[in-house]
């Protein structure tokens, strides 16, 4: 039995064009960095935001379908900074370049050349149009002649952007045709627990837990960090214009760590018989959140819900079924199913121990069992008994990969490597 879904992928390419479209490219995304900004000040002005659109694509020097896009991208940036306004967003204005944001066949178009090549034409201003060929990975020009020819696959909208210099456009396709096992035959669930600076996994069978992974990700949480503190110096040096560059970058750079991470998710559960990955719902978590300014900005910052997404949409298109659970108790009770104690547990930095029956494991692995248990019983299976659990492996994420740390030996273990490059204590 499968369900049908629609499956959207986001393609990133190299524009090769002549050095006049550049400059033509160039003026479009600073006037659509003049739309934007144009958006967000009429928006702090109270002006009714279903008039703006018409208000400003009257004025600019943009294809209006463009300046459309450009004005809802801005909003979807107002309504995110009024909701969050407490916790260091800022006003979302922005110096440098602008993508231009565009409807297939309307403000771009794509097409196959004589050799195979992908030829795109782009409506950068009325009437004038940047035209050339894409460059970039193999397997995304592949999948974009496949949609340019395929009845199943649809092209949506595309942002032309540029990013080091280069011009680049991002394409949406979508899969229509893709079909996704139904989760009610998987035969392994695997519980997923997203922390600040890992992700914790537990593949769970009828026979019990087949095999649990944690996977370190520091370097966000540092990044981050850094980040906030490099802004906050230089608004008190009256130098705004460099926020939005500093914001920009670390954008990207969380955005590359959790797709390689989601993507290491995804292939470690491939492994497993009909597996179904299991997240916590915690839609409702920044609500709830009140620990004071610094916390605040931390725990508001965590990456759970972007890298749910990314390991649900790389799953999806692996054929695997995602579903959420209520994540009540998960990282407060014990694991095991002759205890399952929530009073009597004790947990410090990433140990958990059970002052009931005396057990100590990894927190964030006890998390995702009890995870893993949940979605079990959403699933109706009957849950098989855990009286004990094995060893939880660690690995951190480096740029080259993934790196095998020590195996975590609880209750009392502390193991370090010593080549400098990492370390985990337990």
């Amino acid at each position: 039995m499968t369900d049908a879904q629609a499956l959207v992928k986001t393609l990133d390419f190299q524009l090769a064009i002549q050095s006049d479209n550049k400059r033509l490219l160039h003026d479009a995304t600073r006037e659509a960095r003049d739309v934007y900004n144009e958006t967000i000040r009429l928006a702090k002005q109270d002006v009714d935001w279903d008039d703006i659109s018409t208000r400003i694509a009257d004025d600019a020097d943009l294809v209006k379908n463009t300046t459309q896009r450009v004005v809802a991208k801005a909003l979807d940036a107002m309504e995110n900074y009024y909701e969050y306004d407490d916790y260091d967003q800022p006003s979302h204005t922005t110096t440098g370049p602008y993508p231009l944001r565009a409807n297939y066949e309307e403000g771009y178009n794509l097409t196959l050349g004589d050799d195979n090549c992908v030829e795109f034409r782009i409506s950068a201003k009325p009437y004038k149009h940047v035209t050339g060929v894409l460059r970039g990975n193999d397997a995304h020009l592949d999948i974009l002649r496949t949609a340019l020819e395929s009845d199943e696959w649809r092209i949506g909208t595309a942002e032309a952007l540029w990013r080091g210099g280069t011009p680049e456009l991002h394409v949406n396709v979508t899969n229509t045709e893709q079909t996704v096992r139904d989760k009610q035959d998987s035969q392994t669930v695997v519980g997923v627990d997203v922390n600040e600076d890992n992700v914790a996994l537990t593949a769970l069978s009828e026979q019990g837990v087949e095999d649990s992974l944690v996977i370190e990700f520091p370097e966000i949480k540092f990044e981050r960090h850094r980040y906030f503190t490099m802004r906050k110096r230089v608004q008190n040096a009256g130098k705004d214009s460099v926020h939005d560059v500093l914001e920009g970058r670390e954008e990207r750079y969380v955005r590359d760590r959790l797709h390689k991470v989601s993507r290491h998710i995804v292939e470690w559960c491939q492994q497993f018989e009909r597996a179904c990955i299991v997240f916590e719902d915690l839609k409702e978590m920044r609500d709830s959140i009140d620990y004071g300014t610094r916390m605040n900005r931390r725990l508001h910052h965590l990456p759970f819900r972007a890298l749910q997404y990314y390991t649900s949409y790389k799953a999806t298109f692996e054929g695997i079924p995602t579903a959420w659970i209520n994540p009540e108790y998960t990282s407060q009770m014990c694991a095991l199913t002759n205890c399952e104690h929530t009073e009597k547990c004790n947990r410090q930095k990433k140990r958990f121990k059970c002052l009931e029956c005396g057990r100590q494991d990894h927190a964030d692995r006890n998390a995702s069992v009890n995870v893993a248990k949940k979605g079990a019983k959403q699933l109706n299976w009957t849950v098989p008994a855990l009286n004990s659990l094995p060893t939880v492996r660690t690995v951190r994420r480096q740029a080259s990969g993934a790196v095998d740390a020590p195996t975590v030996t609880h209750p009392t273990a502390r193991s370090h490597y010593t080549d400098g490059r990492m370390g985990v204590s337990e």
